[in-house]
């Protein structure tokens, strides 16, 4: 439904443009011929608009439902109308792997994964520009900076008062009585955060 709305809507639009376009003031006898060759040539465009397929325009953004399998695209929604959520860094792109005739549609992700999304969710067809983003090497180590990134020290580089992971002798993270878990700088678990499960009693 959507498909035909878009394609009605474009068909309009054009129909508009060619009537503004081939418009002549003063008609006479000797305009017979060229109105006649007009008129073939916006029907034969007109046939050639109904045939073409949305699905093959990059850049065209619609409803997952309007998609056909095999489609690459990026930038998909996760919930409908909330906005583009996956699949939108450079050079990447999604593949429709199911036919989206019902409520999901099967949606393989760059990372491999596969994903059911909602059909009324939109996104965009084609992969995201600039692949080669990835391949970019810095040049110095200046340009990070440039970049807004700061440098990264280890924790257990640093002192006992700046980090948890800090003093002891040799690379140990065990110092202190946190154990040998590892610990953010402000003593949060780095792996799976703080137990919040009550623990089960042993009879």
């Amino acid at each position: 439904m959507a498909l035909l709305r878009s394609r009605t809507a474009s068909l309009n639009l054009f129909n508009r443009f060619l009537h503004q376009s081939f418009r002549v003031p003063n008609r006479n006898l000797s305009s017979v011929a060229p109105d006649v060759h007009n008129q073939s040539t916006i029907e034969s465009m007109k046939r050639d608009l109904l045939n073409l397929d949305i699905n093959s325009q990059i850049g065209s953004c619609m409803p997952i439902a309007s998609m056909r399998i095999g489609t690459f695209i990026h930038n998909i929604e996760v919930n409908p109308g909330q906005g583009g959520k996956l699949v939108r860094a450079a050079g990447t792109s999604a593949k429709i792997l199911k036919e989206p005739k019902s409520r999901y549609c099967l949606i393989r992700l760059p990372s491999g994964a596969e994903k059911l999304i909602d059909t009324r969710c939109r996104a965009t067809v084609g992969a995201v520009s600039n692949p080669s983003h990835g391949a970019k090497k810095l040049r110095k180590a200046g340009q990070s900076r440039w970049l807004g990134r700061r440098p990264v020290v280890r924790g257990v580089a640093m002192n006992p008062v700046d980090h948890p992971h800090g003093g002891g002798e040799g690379r140990s993270k065990s110092s202190g009585s946190y154990g040998k878990t590892s610990r953010t700088p402000w003593g949060k678990p780095c792996k799976c955060g703080f137990k919040t499960a009550k623990s089960r009693r042993r009879n």
